[in-house]
């Protein structure tokens, strides 16, 4: 999936916003906390972070094209450095599945607030 794409997506999610973070990174959320990372330019050529299952984890780095994510991989991100590393299908389920887990986090009001504010 191209990165234009996976951008789309993020932007899709109930109750993602996205901000600018470090100068140059573009951070997608969700109750303020991060679920996806890229690069902020316009063609920028840089891949994608996002939180994976931990018993994922290593499965998916193992795969050409992923690595662990700077400064991240302790929580379990990993880094998308290819655009064919993941075919469409499997990279929409990998950005869904991470905004999940940090949706599953969120406190119960907060859930509830931003599932209000979906429909």
């Amino acid at each position: 999936m191209d990165l234009e794409r996976a951008k789309q997506v993020c932007r899709g999610f109930p109750g993602a916003t996205q901000d600018i973070k470090w100068t140059n990174v573009l951070a997608f959320c969700v109750g303020g906390r991060m679920f996806a990372l890229c690069g902020a330019e316009a063609h920028s050529t840089r891949g994608m972070s996002f939180k994976v299952d931990a018993e994922r984890f290593l499965e998916l780095t193992d795969r050409p094209g992923i690595r662990p994510a700077p400064y991240l991989a302790r929580a379990k991100w990993v880094y998308i450095a290819s655009p064919d590393a993941l075919d469409d299908g499997e990279m929409a389920a990998l950005l869904h599945r991470s905004y999940s887990l940090i949706f599953a986090r969120l406190t119960k009001k907060l859930q509830r607030d931003i599932g209000e504010s979906a429909t």
